[in-house]
């Protein structure tokens, strides 16, 4: 149920939310680091009431402490509690966040009447000027849900301070819990560095079976015994890794003879931000700000490349479109690994870009999928279940590694470019940080013409697809 915007909600030229004073309530100022203080401080607050809302409001109750994202004072002297996520929509586990907030601010003695949970609104379109935080967020009245779940917290609690008294830590095995409905912020001091031939990197073996193995004492894929039940791929990545062997497919041949030269290599990088930046686009739409394309004529012919990087906070798509287009009005295949995401960016340009719509849907229906033919066809050890190119390409190809460059993967890329479009940062830093992203999304280009270089050459040797070649 979607509740009224509240009265404190302004239509402002910036683009965070209030931080100390907003025309519309007040954040409590201390910290984290400055408990006191900020206890004191939101009852100050409480008592003045002229104060519409309190942003970050603490309270402490029976040894419990919360922070309130907003707490809005109510007619009758009461009072709203919403906690805001920066997702889409509720997800169970926010109803124990509400749900506590809630119990502890009462325990405190205020009135609290409805408990609400505010997150983002997918369906805003962000028109270019101020965001209107009306259609920005949603806040839904989950209160009939808190109190459901409140009959649960005394038990919750009640094992919570049991476990807190323990002189050591709780005996329990790590799994799915660990990281859903989130990461546990302890996960690395209970995740000990596995083997390479853990029984868990195995390809498509279920967690079940998994557990079955440790069980029977059996933690290295050598030691699976041969009557255990595997998949297909699970047995076939066994065997490679039993033999130290690269497994190459006999259909690895026909597979390759897909590909239509001349060849293009591309790669996108993309940041999503929960704040739409640009017209047209939604909370969490990717900005497309970086592409690297190699082109290769024919088998063994020299390499050209190509490249694009926004350079500054402007709207990148029109540019960004405008230069692949030119790099790639061409002919042949345009090889990707994980079709998929490309594929949807493309899509997303065109729906923002119609007169480059039909230029854009010929890229999109020449970009052929290198990582389903990598699946299919080829298993490495080192590959440790993983067919992501941060795990295949340093196995198939030592000599091409992410390990020690600036920009090391598609989450510091995004990072990297916020910093060097928004960031305050002097000249040196901003040149650093270009030739950092440059060489990464080059790297993910060039990687894609070496694999297709190695299958070629796998694939033309019959006695390596027929018999698995030794790992080096």
């Amino acid at each position: 149920m979607k509740v009224p915007k509240p009265s404190w909600i302004k239509e402002k030229k910036s683009d965070c939310w209030p931080n100390k004073c907003s025309p519309g309530g007040v954040a409590v100022a201390a910290d984290s680091q400055h408990t006191g203080a900020a206890l004191e401080e939101t009852q100050r607050l409480i008592a003045c009431r002229g104060v519409p809302a309190i942003f970050e409001a603490a309270f402490r109750y029976r040894g419990v402490l919360v922070r309130v994202d907003v707490l809005e004072r109510v007619p009758g002297g009461r009072w709203r509690v919403i906690e805001v996520k920066s997702t889409t929509s509720v997800k169970d586990h926010h109803i124990y966040d509400v749900t506590i907030q809630r119990h502890v601010a009462a325990g405190c003695g205020l009135r609290v009447g409805l408990a609400c949970l505010m997150h983002l609104n997918r369906q805003y379109v962000y028109d270019g000027g101020r965001y209107r935080y009306s259609r920005l967020f949603r806040i839904e009245d989950v209160t009939k849900e808190v109190k459901r779940t409140a009959r649960e917290l005394p038990a919750l609690l009640r094992d919570q301070w049991e476990v807190l008294g323990r002189a050591s830590p709780p005996d329990v095995d790590p799994g799915p819990q660990c990281e859903d409905p989130v990461t546990c912020e302890f996960y690395d001091v209970c995740h000990e560095q596995l083997p390479d031939e853990h029984v868990s990197y195995l390809r498509r073996i279920s967690p079940a079976k998994v557990n079955a193995l440790l069980d029977r004492g059996v933690h290295l894929i050598s030691e699976i015994p041969e009557d255990f039940p595997l998949g297909t791929l699970a047995r076939r990545a066994s065997g490679a890794i039993r033999g130290r062997t690269v497994w190459f497919s006999e259909d690895l041949h026909a597979a390759l003879r897909q590909l239509r030269y001349p060849l293009s290599f591309l790669d996108f990088e993309t940041l999503s931000p929960a704040l739409p930046r640009h017209p047209g686009m939604r909370p969490y739409d990717h900005i497309p700000f970086q592409w690297s394309v190699h082109c290769q004529q024919k088998p063994g012919a020299p390499l050209r490349h190509f490249e694009f990087l926004a350079v500054d906070e402007s709207d990148p798509r029109r540019q960004f479109v405008e230069s692949l287009c030119r790099a790639l009005n061409g002919k042949g295949h345009i090889v990707v690994y994980n079709h998929a995401f490309e594929s949807t960016r493309l899509n997303e340009l065109a729906a923002w870009l119609p007169d480059y719509a039909a230029r854009i849907e010929r890229i999109r229906n020449r970009l052929w999928d290198l990582l389903p033919v990598v699946r299919a066809n080829v298993y490495h050890p080192g590959f440790r279940g993983s067919y992501s190119i941060k795990s295949v390409l340093p196995a198939l190809i030592p000599a091409m590694t992410y390990e020690g460059m600036d920009v090391a993967d598609g989450g510091q890329a995004g990072l990297a470019w916020d910093r060097l479009v928004r960031g305050a940062l002097e000249s040196a830093q901003k040149d650093s940080l270009r030739e950092a992203l440059l060489a990464y999304c080059a790297q993910d280009t060039l990687a894609m013409v070496r694999l297709v270089e190695l299958l070629r050459r796998a694939a033309g040797n019959r006695t390596a697809c027929a018999s698995p070649a030794p790992v080096e």
